[in-house]
């Protein structure tokens, strides 16, 4: 999960990592991480499935959730092409690799992981504070669940 916590509806990802670490299958490891693109990579090494849980602003109502799975970059050495979340989903970030950027740099290093699956909840409220909205709240807990269901069936 990805975030801060103290920004309102960006702490949604470390929300649902708080809530999968708890009922996680043996051998899965959960990760907290603020978002830095190079961080991430980092994270994901030597991973076979990562899923990467954020908040995204794309203008949908708040609380949608956007599932996109990035297959293994073999594809792409090929001459393939690698899916992305299209770039307007995920919105301003700070860090100067953002997970957008990250997830591109991973393609080209051939450093992505062979199933990247990224889930966003749309957030509208990202001021200070550490309360999600409403929708971004009942959003976290049915990401949660879908996590949980895929990392039972994987």
């Amino acid at each position: 999960g990805i975030g801060n916590e103290f920004r309102q509806d960006d702490g949604a990802g470390l929300a649902v990592a708080r809530r999968v670490r708890a009922w996680a299958p043996a051998g899965v490891t959960v990760l907290e991480r603020s978002g830095e693109g190079t961080d991430l990579i980092a994270s994901w090494e030597g991973a076979g499935l990562v899923i990467v849980i954020d908040a995204v602003r794309s203008g949908a109502p708040a609380g949608t959730i956007h599932r996109f799975e990035v297959p293994e970059a073999g594809g792409a050495a090929a001459g393939g092409s690698v899916p992305l979340p299209p770039a307007g989903i995920f919105r301003g970030t700070s860090h100067q690799i953002g997970l957008g950027e990250g997830i591109e740099l991973a393609k080209l290093m051939g450093r992505l992981p062979a199933t990247l699956v990224f889930y966003g909840i749309e957030g509208t409220a990202f001021g200070e504070g550490t309360a999600l909205t409403g929708p971004v709240a009942r959003a976290v807990a049915v990401v949660a669940a879908r996590v949980l269901d895929e990392l039972r069936q994987s």
